[in-house]
């Protein structure tokens, strides 16, 4: 007697991007038509060259793309089933979408304490101060140091606190733009794996735009690769790391002679989220 398929879970997506089209200045068309969805509770990560479209994808998810005068002029974007596309940031927020920038974007002239209340600030609770310390929880480094000025920390400590001012906004979801930027192999599994705590006792959901293939497809469940607007690639975090055109392209450690799945005719786009 055969036994019982087993039953799949599928997740509900708490965000999806169908077909979007990005403008900068009226002009220059940054991403040509790209749709991926990101489950609820998951990690999934954003892959590619400088240049892709990656981080251009997040702020058109977060509302920032109005700051450098850009639009979606194509496609929906659509969290928790409500349309979020070119709404304003502050609404994007307080919807329960919270972005960790590229750089950090700290207020250096304020200290660890002042930086995570501000995380906090669209919030009417009383439990800002219970939720430092949750911060101090995942970075004991930021408690050790929580009177001095963003300016005056290192690297490492000022991605903490970026990080840790997202998770003070009480999100569902985090979008990570580069965690790793600038910060050495140590640090960069040490972050990896707080990073993966907050996703786990959190449940928050994280969408983590990165140059360090491997780390990254440790860390997300799924993964979209892109190039020239577009994307090239998807699969699970398992499956891209077995992949050998990702070895040759992406995991090989280097950009010198890295090719481009533009010029790969045997390639077959891998199906969408079921």
């Amino acid at each position: 007697m055969a036994e019982p398929a087993q039953k799949v879970e599928v997740k509900e997506s708490i965000l999806s991007i169908n077909n979007i089209e990005v403008v900068y200045d009226d002009v220059i068309l940054v991403l040509r038509g790209i749709s991926l969805e990101v489950p609820k509770g998951e990690i999934v990560t954003l892959l590619g060259p400088n240049g892709a479209g990656k981080s251009t994808t997040l702020k058109a998810v977060s509302g920032l793309l109005k700051t450098e005068d850009g639009e979606v002029t194509k496609g929906t974007i659509h969290f928790k089933g409500e349309s979020i596309g070119n709404r304003d940031p502050d609404e994007i927020v307080r919807r329960g979408i919270f972005q960790v920038m590229e750089g950090r974007r700290l207020i250096e002239d304020m200290n660890i304490i002042e930086n995570l209340r501000l995380g906090a600030y669209t919030r009417r609770d009383k439990q800002i101060k219970d939720d430092i310390e949750k911060v101090f929880h995942y970075f004991p480094r930021l408690k050790e140091r929580r009177t001095s000025l963003a300016g005056y920390l290192s690297g490492g400590e000022q991605q903490m606190l970026a990080i840790g001012r997202a998770v003070m906004a009480r999100p569902e979801m985090i979008l990570l733009d580069e965690p790793s930027m600038g910060l050495s192999p140590l640090l960069v599994k040490e972050v990896f794996g707080i990073i993966r705590n907050i996703n786990q006792e959190q449940g928050i959901t994280m969408l983590l735009v990165e140059q360090n293939a491997n780390m990254a497809l440790h860390c997300a469940s799924y993964g979209y690769v892109m190039e020239s607007g577009k994307i090239a690639l998807d699969g699970t975090g398992e499956e891209l790391l077995n992949n050998e055109d990702m070895k040759e392209f992406y995991l090989s450690g280097g950009d010198k002679d890295r090719k481009s799945f533009k010029n790969l005719k045997s390639y077959k786009r891998r199906k969408r989220w079921m």
